[in-house]
């Protein structure tokens, strides 16, 4: 792997970071709020664009909003590409490097590319996805799931926000046409490789006193909705024998998530988000609405781990006269990375470590299309999806200079990493 010490024309990752670290604070959450189609993810969008007109790349924006930057000197056919980037939308209160640090990266390895004098033999492109979070729609890696056919049209144009605004409604307002998102065969076709780098959410590149590491698998994962059912009432009035409370269920659900998880070593469930209809001081609710996180590296317990939460809230309910529904809003499997690619990165970088993750990202999704690979660069804290997540600013180099390196290694090859 490439010297982070020795001097590399142009600015630094960290440089590129500090250009947009004042868009999207969340002055009540801390940290980052950045929703898909909102006006800081949009600012993210156009500063992205107009870095990459800087540095002379082409730029397209797919039918399902995703945005490509291409640097094709050679003027070669559009297939074959070796792709890099992530996405620039964040969950709520989140923290400045998930997402934006691989496109940061992958701009800074373009500069160090050109610098070096690269005549890639296969074209590269940029590519920034759009709602990988799910934090506004409420499906993760929407944009990738869209492009690859994972995801029905019809069911993404018809999610709703927490505004009652459509992602239909939300296209339009973009300038997108709606009637146009879906599976992208033209697009997929052109992609020969997509390396994704990453902020670790996690604890593997402290444990192994290392800055960059190469991604094995990602967990499988998904979302539910679970809708509790009760008797809205005034809270003055209705006597505690009276009631039929859906929050008193919805806080026995929440506390039987953790004891259940913790049955199934290495499973993963969490309730991040609760609603309750109306959402009065003085009114006992008629509704209340969770959303469940589950993940495992083996599907099959996934299943059972929802499974048990389920009959649990049912048997919560039961007892508080109340009624459940469980509704699937996404469920992505286990998925190992490309291998051969997997290992030729780690050969190109020196014997860097593989690791796992338990967080979803764009490759996941666009594994099973094209061969595709991740980069970890080390967070210090070990926790993400909050303000407190970090990388310093020596590591986002070693990774934005890692990813050059692979990207030289792979731009070199006039044909495609073979899948196993």
């Amino acid at each position: 792997m490439s010297d982070p010490v020795a001097p590399v024309p142009g600015p630094t990752t960290a440089d590129l970071l500090a250009e947009i670290a004042d868009v999207g604070r969340d002055p009540v959450r801390g940290g980052y709020s950045r929703p898909v189609f909102s006006s800081g993810e949009r600012t993210l969008v156009d500063w992205f664009t107009d870095a990459a007109t800087r540095r002379g790349l082409d730029l397209t924006v797919d039918r399902n909003g995703i945005v490509w930057a291409w640097w094709n000197p050679a003027g070669a056919p559009l297939q074959d590409a070796v792709v890099t980037g992530s996405h620039l939308d964040s969950v709520p209160g989140g923290g400045a490097f998930d997402g934006p640090l691989g496109v940061a990266s992958a701009l800074r390895a373009v500069d160090v590319l050109q610098a070096r004098g690269v005549q890639p033999a296969r074209p590269l492109a940029v590519a920034v996805f759009p709602e990988e979070e799910g934090s506004r729609y409420g499906v993760a890696c929407l944009g990738s799931r869209l492009l690859s056919g994972v995801l029905e049209p019809e069911r993404a144009l018809a999610l709703t926000d927490a505004d009652g605004v459509t992602y239909a409604q939300s296209l339009t307002a973009a300038g997108l046409d709606p009637a146009a998102i879906g599976r992208d065969d033209e697009t997929l076709g052109r992609i020969g490789t997509f390396v994704e780098l990453h902020v670790e959410q996690g604890r593997g590149l402290i444990d192994l006193d290392a800055p960059v590491a190469v991604g094995a698998a990602i967990l499988g994962h998904g979302r539910w909705r679970i809708s509790i059912t009760g008797q809205g009432n005034h809270a003055g009035t209705t006597l505690m024998a009276d009631r039929r409370d859906p929050l008193l269920v919805a806080a026995e659900v929440v506390v039987a998530v953790r004891r259940i998880a913790g049955r199934h070593p290495g499973a993963r469930a969490t309730v991040g988000r609760i609603q309750p209809v109306p959402g009065g001081t003085n009114v006992i609710a008629s509704r209340v609405d969770l959303w469940l996180d589950a993940r495992h590296v083996d599907d099959l317990v996934t299943a059972a781990v929802v499974a048990e939460i389920t009959a649990a809230a049912q048997g919560a309910a039961a007892i508080e006269g109340c009624a459940v529904e469980v509704r699937q809003e996404s469920l992505s499997p286990t998925v190992d990375l490309d291998p051969q690619l997997g290992a030729r990165m780690a050969r190109t970088l020196g014997g860097a470590p593989v690791l796992d993750t338990g967080a979803g990202h764009d490759a996941g999704v666009l594994a099973a299309r094209v061969p595709s690979a991740m980069l970890f660069v080390r967070n210090p804290t070990g926790i993400s999806h909050s303000p407190e997540e970090t990388v310093e600013d020596v590591d986002a180099d070693r990774g934005a200079l890692a990813l050059a390196d692979v990207l030289a290694d792979l731009l070199a090859d006039g044909a495609p990493a073979e899948r196993p």
